[in-house]
């Protein structure tokens, strides 16, 4: 059975959700009434997503615990509050950069965004959709926005989508503005009240290949060639993530060969269909990527995780099972610091 106080929590967000598919989820599971279908609908209005330094993650679903249209209507007016408060007089007219993964619903969640954004009269420069974690991190610093929304939830299972929120600085964000604007996403009234602006509103601006342009000028600026030397054979898998494009390209402007891509992972693919878990450090998950590099007699594997804000890589070592050896996240952050 369904207790009153849950179905009334439904029918109030019922009325306040922004997606028809959403609304009809909930819907569904009230008209069920059995107890699976209570047991999900008291989950889903357990609590809030909360929202943390990684912004907010969790499974793609109806309701205030899970990932949605409405939920995220909640956190991008929450962000534009914080911004009124906090971003400085030229936080609206310096904007928010959006970008999304290939995850399920990650363009939408995008869009919904920018419209909010707009809404509450902010600029939203709006990435092209399933662009990789660091382009997001990098156009908001090269365009001087106030903030930045990445769609993603990472190297999570496939369920799940996540809303990464980044500052001007292009880092995410840290204590106590996590704290400040899951204080007002808890401080919203009714969503159905919350300004959206249409989806050919003037302050959403659609971004082209600029970006990645400038982004692939500033890496091989900062990183040399490999000049008269061998080039090395890599072998390189996105993990059916966004990155391949973007990495493909900045071998070639840093003048290395192009690397072997891993054919069954080389394609965004939410369903991630070839791991069990799409995190390059998980064990098992560069099995494909190595038994790869061992035909091609190859000299290094490359793996990003899904949203291309991790790496991951193995070298050759006779020592080590199977004549590769995985760096451990900690050996790979020595690597780049150095």
């Amino acid at each position: 059975m369904i207790g009153g106080d849950l179905r009334a929590q439904a029918e109030h967000w019922i009325a306040g959700d922004p997606d028809e598919r959403d609304r009809a989820e909930l819907r569904g599971l009230l008209a069920d009434g059995g107890e699976a279908a209570a047991a999900e609908l008291a989950d889903r209005f357990a609590a809030r997503l909360e929202f943390g330094t990684a912004g907010l993650r969790g499974a793609i679903g109806a309701g205030p615990n899970r990932m949605n249209r409405a939920v995220v209507r909640a956190a991008t007016a929450a962000l534009a509050h914080w911004l009124a408060e906090h971003g400085g007089p030229d936080a609206a007219q310096a904007g928010v950069v959006i970008g999304c993964d290939a995850r399920h619903r990650s363009g939408e969640f995008a869009d919904e965004a920018a419209r909010v954004l707009a809404g509450a009269g902010i600029r939203a420069h709006l990435l092209p959709p399933q662009r990789p974690t660091p382009l997001l991190a990098f156009s908001v610093r090269h365009l001087r926005a106030a903030a930045g929304i990445m769609i993603t939830a990472s190297h999570n299972p496939p369920a799940d989508n996540g809303y990464k929120l980044y500052l001007g600085d292009g880092a995410q964000i840290i204590p106590p503005v996590d704290k400040q604007i899951g204080a007002a996403i808890a401080a919203l009234g009714d969503l159905s009240e919350v300004p959206v602006a249409p989806a050919d509103s003037p302050l959403i601006r659609k971004l082209g290949d600029e970006m990645a342009q400038a982004y692939l000028d500033a890496i091989v600026a900062a990183v040399p060639g490999p000049g008269g030397s061998p080039g090395l054979r890599v072998v390189y898998t996105p993990l059916h993530g966004v990155a391949r494009g973007l990495a493909l390209r900045a071998f070639e402007r840093a003048g290395f060969p192009a690397p072997e891509v891993v054919a069954a992972q080389a394609e965004p693919d939410p369903a991630f269909p070839t791991v069990a878990f799409p995190n390059p450090e998980e064990p098992g998950a560069l099995d494909l990527a190595l038994d790869l590099a061992r035909q091609t007699g190859a000299d290094l594997v490359i793996a990003n995780d899904p949203d291309g804000d991790r790496l991951a890589i193995a070298v050759p070592d006779p020592a080590a099972p199977g004549g590769w050896r995985p760096f451990t996240g900690d050996q790979v952050g020595a690597l780049l610091g150095a």
